[in-house]
């Protein structure tokens, strides 16, 4: 799909590294320009290795070696006009915006009656309220614009169900349900709302003690540890698979969809 976004900006949230990364380059190859977020520090509760300023100067420098522009800051998405004020200052560098890649989430395994209030605060605070400001702060540039592309970066915990992650499911079935409401709205507009579903992803969020923490609150009730089998014989897939769906849903080749739900998990299945 390259070259097929010439002229277009994207802005993208969580973007230092992982599927966020992965991304920015993509769509810099296909010939955007970046604006690009990410806290860059500690995450809240994760058992995972948080994400750097060096990580998100390496995208920054990744994006700049396919030949495009970009504004990379430090924002956490929960700060609303901290978000807004990134996106005023990429939009006036960069001379519009024409995609959203809500991308920025948390995720912390643990058995139902394990999970921390804390937790369960932090992870509807990132995924769903952050994803929310993403929206609020860039969709009104995309009507300026007269349409654009929203895609918002769900999981296969939004459509089916993730074991042991009872904050993260919850907040990615809302990610659904804010897709179908942004899409009705946005649409007169000829902006489209699209979510992407995916499975396992080779990403740092599998770094630290994420497999320990996880292999632990599956001991609780071993028989759920069976779901998310994918039909194809690789359990987990690398960030760029997830980008190309990503590049799709940004490009012209999928004007006429919107208010979807494209997974790319490999079939995973309940069981």
């Amino acid at each position: 799909m390259s070259g097929n976004l010439e002229g277009k900006v994207a802005f993208i949230t969580g973007a230092a590294r992982g599927q966020g990364r992965t991304h920015a380059v993509a769509l810099a190859q296909a010939g955007a320009d970046i604006i690009a977020v990410d806290l860059a520090g500690p995450l809240p509760g994760v058992p995972y290795d948080s994400p750097t300023p060096a990580d998100l100067d390496e995208t920054a420098r990744l994006v700049e070696g396919e030949g495009r522009r970009i504004v990379a800051e430090r924002v956490d998405v929960r700060d609303l006009e901290g978000m807004r004020a990134t996106v005023e200052r990429g939009v006036a560098d960069l001379g519009g915006l024409d995609v959203v890649v809500a991308n920025a989430a948390i995720c912390v395994p643990a058995a139902w009656d394990q999970t921390k209030p804390e937790v369960f605060r932090d992870t509807l605070d990132i995924n769903v309220t952050g994803v929310w400001n993403t929206v609020m702060v860039s969709a009104p540039h995309l009507v300026a614009r007269g349409a654009g592309s929203v895609i918002l970066i769900s999981s296969y915990a939004g459509k089916k169900v993730q074991p042991f992650m009872v904050p993260y499911t919850t907040s990615k079935h809302a990610v659904v349900g804010m897709t179908r409401a942004f899409a009705a709205e946005l649409g007169r507009h000829r902006v489209r709302v699209n979510s992407i579903h995916p499975g396992a992803v080779n990403t740092p969020m599998g770094s630290g003690d994420m497999i320990a923490e996880l292999t632990a609150a599956g001991e609780t009730n071993p028989p759920l540890m069976g779901m998310g089998t994918p039909f194809l014989p690789d359990f987990s897939t690398e960030p760029e698979a997830i980008s190309q769906a990503v590049v799709f849903l940004a490009s012209d080749a999928s004007s006429y969809i919107t208010a979807e739900h494209i997974s790319v998990d490999g079939g995973a299945q309940y069981f």
